[in-house]
This record gives structure tokens, sequence and C-alpha cells, in this order.
């Protein structure tokens, strides 16, 4: 049986065991999200041994030469020795500059990171309270804001919201991995029509894509459309009207759960060149998307991010 060892301890482990349930099992705390390979909460370095990977495309030539790998999609194969992410020296600090309640259950995190970051609109970043990570997306753009942009959902109770809640201006907070996600601006577009669709708090990452694509001067018609519980979790929607006032581009819809069925089934294609973003709950997502086929929108002009629920 493969030998586990992290700093001082070391255990047996069933050949083919997951990393990442060989590591939690054992009481080694191990963050984790999605379980698919996509949040990177769950990072590890390999300090000697390597396990199976069954997903080397999801980090970096240079991150993988460096040891590091996703413990959620590995398999213990041979002896391992791991250094589990430590967010004291591994992440990058950064500090709470504001909180602010867009809506009864949508916390504004903003973050000044201590050393600059660089990264673009619709990525997101790990975000460590203490040992607690979670993967939020990026609601801010890096060419006009000085802060980091977060909307949290704190509806329900859990681990991070509730850590999150107790934050104050001024704490310290920790930074891991900057990941591309699916969702970007590319100056080529700017002259097709793109529409941008979120539910829930999926309208974060979207609402910085957006602004993006307004401050290259995007051509081609916008149409964005949020879905939300109810009338008073539309929490963007005065800074979402005022932009709209300002370009005759740019049309906005906001939608409740309740007329949401009827509304998707009015949707209609005005161009076979439209491009179309999707962001929030599995369900919602493939609803948005399940409607934009049957209208006719290509395959492979949809891109998508999915939101997982765990807090």
């Amino acid at each position: 049986m493969p030998e586990l060892r992290v700093g001082d301890r070391q255990w047996s482990v069933a050949a083919g065991s997951n990393l990442l349930d060989a590591l939690n099992q054992h009481g080694v705390a191990v963050p984790y999200s999605c379980r698919a390979g996509s949040c990177h909460a769950c990072l590890v370095q390999c300090v000697n041994g390597l396990p199976t990977d069954s997903r080397p495309d999801a980090l970096s030539a240079e991150q993988r030469q460096e040891g590091w790998r996703l413990a959620c999609q590995c398999q213990v194969t041979q002896d391992l020795h791991v250094h589990t992410f430590d967010p004291l020296t591994d992440g990058r600090p950064a500090l709470v500059e504001a909180l602010d309640w867009l809506s009864d259950n949508v916390l504004r995190l903003r973050l000044t990171p201590q050393r600059p970051l660089r990264y673009s609109a619709g990525q997101h970043l790990v975000l460590w309270i203490n040992h607690i990570a979670r993967p939020y997306s990026l609601a801010s753009l890096p060419q006009e804001d000085r802060y980091l942009e977060f909307h949290l959902d704190c509806r329900q109770p859990g681990e991070f919201s509730d850590a999150a809640r107790r934050l104050q201006i001024g704490d310290l907070i920790r930074l891991g991995e900057l990941r591309g996600g699916a969702l970007h601006y590319d100056p080529d577009w700017h002259a097709r029509p793109l529409w941008l669709l979120a539910a829930g708090i999926g309208l974060g990452p979207l609402f910085g894509v957006l602004r993006e694509a307004l401050r290259q001067d995007h051509q081609g018609a916008i149409r964005l459309i949020h879905l939300a519980h109810d009338a008073r979790e539309h929490y963007l929607a005065k800074p979402l009207a005022a932009l709209a006032a300002q370009r005759e581009n740019l049309s906005v819809e906001l939608w409740t759960a309740a007329e949401s069925a009827a509304a998707l089934a009015q949707l209609r294609l005005v161009s076979r060149q439209t491009l179309a973003l999707v962001c929030g709950s599995t369900a919602s997502v493939e609803a948005f998307a399940k409607r934009l086929y049957l209208a006719g929108l290509p395959r492979n002009q949809l891109l998508a991010d999915v939101f997982l629920s765990r807090r």
C-alpha cells in the first residue's frame, strides 16, 4: 500500500485512493468546492512522488513543473509526500476595503491586494478566510477599479458565507490562485450581437465583462438579462439602468423566477452571429442554454460558467 506523507505525518492508503479524500479523511483539512477540477480550491504540491492525474490540462505547465496538483483529480498510486496550500505562506494578502449589502442576500466585498494583481474581466480567484476557501468570480474591471470586487450569495448558512458576514473593514484575507473561466470579452466581437444572461450572483462576472465591452466601445447590440428569485434580488438594477441610459446599443431585462419560463419561451435570435455568455447555477445555465440552442444559436457561440452551491 502506498504511503502518504504531509509534514511529519505519514500513513498508508489503498492504491488508487482519491488524494483529496485520503487527506481529509486523515485530518488534513484540504478545502474543496466543485470536485471537478474547475475551482482550484484543493491545490496541493507534490514534494516527492507523483499521483495519477485525471485532469493534467487543468493547471499550467509551470504549475505542474513545480509539483502543484488538484487533489480532487488525483489518485495515490505510489508513495507520495505533499505540501498542502497554506494561505499564510502561499496566499496573496489583501485588505477588506468595503463591505456593502446590495440586497438582503448579496454581500459586496471589495479588497485591496497588498501586491498588484493582473487579471481580466470574468476571471475568478480562490478567497481564503482563515482556512476556509471558496472560488469567487471578479466583478471588478482592472483598468477602471483600484479594488477587487466580489458578490457573495449569503442567502443560506455555510462555513464561508458565515465567515464573510463577520468580516470587518481592515481585516486581512488571502487570495489563492487566479483562474480564467469561460467568460471574457474578445475585441474581435466588437460588431457582433452580444447576449449576457445571468442568474443570481452570476451577474457579477458578467457585469465586469459588460463594462469591458463598453470600455472597448462594442458596436453590436448588447442584451443583458438578469434572472433573480424576486424583484428585490435585482441587486445591480440601478447601475445597469445607468449604463443603459448612456449607451443606445445596451438593453437590460430583469426577470424573476415566476416569469422566467414565459420569458425564456419568447427568446428569439436576431442574428446567427450572436454570442451568448451565461453564468449562474447549474439549473439556470442549462435552462438558458437549452432555449438558446432551440432558438438556433450554434453551440460554439455560447460560453458558460456554472456556480456550484457550496458555501
